[in-house]
């Protein structure tokens, strides 16, 4: 019995020390995290290692030259971290003081060395772990600093922290600022930059950072735990030169005008590239920048602009012909109590004209009366006319690589929601309730002058990666024929004509041909019927040369303040200034001046009757490249022209009688006349035309005069 007492005994003692622990252990947890608990919390999180994303450098936007449109630039940001616990106190005490002389000296000039290191000593003496030495850093000044006494040691020994903080550079600066775009925390992407951001981002990298207290961190090693990689580059179909030449026109006619916004779009006709584009709005201090890319995100009523598709609609449906005639009611007509007007001079004073004709001068009134008659007066006419639009591509939006492309709109016929009435396929013949952007009616201008084949404009070629070509954008045929051959043939008549007998005529040049169409439209003129309230939209668009168009352009601009309204007056300028720079700078325009047929040259426009020595006449014709007939034999010869060709004949010089020199150069007849001991006197200059004695004369020491012309 004593010894199974003492063991229960002994029992009973470890267990009441088992439940004591227990108690004491639970009541430490609860004083740990109830009353202590906000102190370890902030303990923790200062004292915490964790992978920080670590960016990977964004890929370049190029030219298709290779020229830089948008780059990322290497910037560091430099700190210390003076109480790095690999550093050890010899390697500070040693270092500290040349520290201290060359960040003062080289780095921040606002501290002397004392100062500075004054400051580093308060840094380390407060524990601080991420000291900041330099925000904005440049590649050379990180080398600089790398090498400095302390830092060389690294990261670790030295407390030498760097962080890559790049930063997105355009060396073209505003040129295509738009069109290149951005991407920023908390705005939607812009431009190319947005549309590739994918590509150009690259794989971000890892790197294990020790979070020290103020929620900085500190990497805990050199090395990266996952190498970050670097984004591809895009290579634009921008040309950098036409860019600027469209740029400058914009603006100069945006100036000029004192307009509220514009833009300007060069494109490729057989491939569909953009050249150029060109965006500009008026800012708060009156000047202009790119802050809205009005060619793909503005649509908008085109005004006569559009014209070109209700003309290709009507002969398509074969409804008429160029020499049709066509009432145009002196440019005034109502439909349904809807009048409609006419802006050209020219068709207050006329009644019945060409359909050729309206549209040179860009009757409204003709347009409106033909879809009327064609369309709207006949049952189904009017979704005939729609699905002709439609026919064009007029409805759908050209998909180009940038974010935020506007829908075209065309109303459905007879639809409440579309607020269709009586007055609207008049209307809408004429540009107005209809809405397209200037990218989506240029890619129809552009398929004229590509014979009726559509392309898809697009902006980027090709994707790189270190040089290398990893994806290539070939052109893409988005309709392979847009209408039959002969309508395109008598549109691109009708645009033509435009240009030399119509609205544009005091465009034309006699450099080269180009065609298009002018526009002007009222903007919201339902709403602003008060005329002092009216604000316009004038437009060109059409291609150049007219007879192999290379380029297609369309110039939009948005309230012109002055100096004219027109589209032929506004935009048609900016056009034609795009053109002749694009065309005088591009030598594939201009015809080589060795590509004719050389032509046979006249006898009055080959050399007569000049003489002089026969090798030196020889060298001249060679040199010339002119054909001739050699039959002289001696070392004095004459020219002949008989008729088309060239004949090198003796010329007899005897040393007894006075020599023949007329023909010859001056430096030749004075050798030949002071070598037989004449006496010479010169007039004139030239060659020799006349010599006062007779050839054949006995030689006397006579004085000879020879006249020059």
């Amino acid at each position: 019995m004593d010894i199974k007492n003492e063991v229960l005994i002994r029992v009973y003692v470890v267990l009441v020390g088992v439940i004591l622990f227990g108690v004491l252990l639970f009541a430490q947890t609860i004083n740990i995290s109830v009353r202590q608990g906000e102190k370890w919390r902030t303990i923790g999180e200062s004292l915490y290692v964790d992978s920080i994303v670590i960016e990977a450098e964004r890929g370049n936007i190029l030219t298709e030259d290779g020229s830089l449109l948008a780059t990322s630039l290497p910037f560091f940001e430099i700190r210390f971290d003076p109480n790095s616990t690999a550093m050890n106190p010899e390697d500070w005490n040693n270092n500290i003081d040349s520290l201290s002389v060359m960040l003062a000296r080289y780095v921040n000039n606002a501290y002397t060395p004392g100062g500075m290191r004054e400051e580093l000593e308060r840094a380390r003496a407060e524990k601080e772990r991420n000291y900041l030495i330099k925000r904005n850093a440049t590649y050379i000044e990180k080398e600089m600093m790398s090498r400095f006494p302390l830092f060389n040691r690294g990261q670790m020994r030295g407390g030498f922290i760097v962080r890559p903080n790049p930063k997105r550079e355009r060396p073209f600066k505003e040129l295509a600022y738009r069109t290149v775009g951005y991407v920023r925390d908390g705005h939607l992407p812009v431009g190319l930059e947005g549309y590739y951001d994918k590509i150009l981002r690259g794989a971000d990298g890892k790197k294990l950072m020790f979070r020290a207290p103020s929620n900085t961190y500190i990497p805990v090693e050199d090395l990266t735990a996952i190498e970050p990689k670097r984004g591809d580059d895009i290579v634009t179909s921008i040309d950098i030169n036409l860019q600027d030449i469209t740029h400058d026109a914009l603006l100069r006619g945006l100036k000029y005008h004192q307009a509220k916004h514009g833009t300007a779009v060069l494109m490729e006709v057989k491939t569909g590239k953009i050249k150029a584009i060109a965006n500009l709005g008026k800012t708060e201090n009156d000047g202009y920048f790119e802050i809205y890319n009005y060619a793909v995100g503005a649509s908008t009523e085109p005004g006569s602009t559009y014209k070109l598709a209700t003309m290709m609609a009507l002969l398509e449906d074969d409804y008429v012909d160029l020499d049709d005639s066509i009432d145009i009611e002196k440019g005034k007509y109502t439909f349904y109590e809807e009048e409609m007007l006419d802006s050209s001079p020219e068709s207050f004073q006329s009644d019945t004209i060409s359909i050729r004709r309206a549209f040179e001068i860009s009757s409204n009134v003709g347009m409106g009366k033909l879809v009327q008659k064609y369309y709207g007066d006949q049952k189904g006419g009017d979704e005939k006319y729609v699905e002709r639009l439609k026919d064009f591509n007029l409805h759908l939006p050209t998909n180009i690589e940038i974010h935020g492309e506007a829908a075209p709109y065309i109303k459905t016929p007879y639809s409440k929601d579309d607020d269709w009435s009586g007055i609207s396929l008049p209307w809408m013949s004429i540009g107005y309730e209809v809405r397209i952007t200037p990218l989506q009616l240029l890619t129809l201008y552009n398929a004229v002058a590509n014979g009726g084949r559509m392309m898809k404009p697009y902006l980027v070629t090709e994707v790189r990666s270190f040089d290398q070509t990893v994806k290539t954008f070939k052109p893409k045929v988005i309709k392979r024929k847009i209408a039959s051959e002969q309508t395109i043939l008598k549109v691109q008549q009708l645009l033509e004509g435009v240009v030399e007998t119509g609205t544009a005529n005091k465009l034309k040049t006699n450099e080269y041909k180009f065609a298009g169409k002018t526009g002007t439209a009222q903007i919201d003129y339902r709403k602003f019927r008060a005329k002092a309230n009216i604000k316009y939209q004038a437009s060109f668009a059409g291609y150049f040369p007219a007879e192999n168009p290379v380029y297609s352009c369309i110039v939009v601009v948005t309230e012109p303040k002055q100096n004219g309204i027109y589209g032929g007056e506004v935009a048609g300028p900016i056009f034609r200034e795009i053109a002749d720079k694009a065309f005088a700078s591009r030598h594939e325009l201009h015809k080589a001046i060795n590509n004719y047929r050389r032509p046979v040259l006249a006898k009055n426009k080959l050399p007569d009757f000049d003489a002089g020595q026969q090798e030196d006449i020889v060298e001249v014709l060679n040199y010339l490249d002119l054909t001739y007939e050699n039959e002289a034999e001696s070392e004095w010869a004459i020219i002949r022209a008989e008729t088309d060709t060239l004949s090198i004949l003796n010329r007899s010089i005897s040393d007894d009688v006075v020599p023949n020199v007329v023909g010859m150069g001056l430096r030749d007849a004075m050798y030949i006349l002071e070598n037989r001991e004449l006496k010479v006197v010169v007039s004139g200059s030239g060659r020799v035309r006349k010599q006062s004695i007779i050839p054949g004369t006995p030689l006397k020491g006579q004085t000879i005069r020879l006249t020059l012309n």
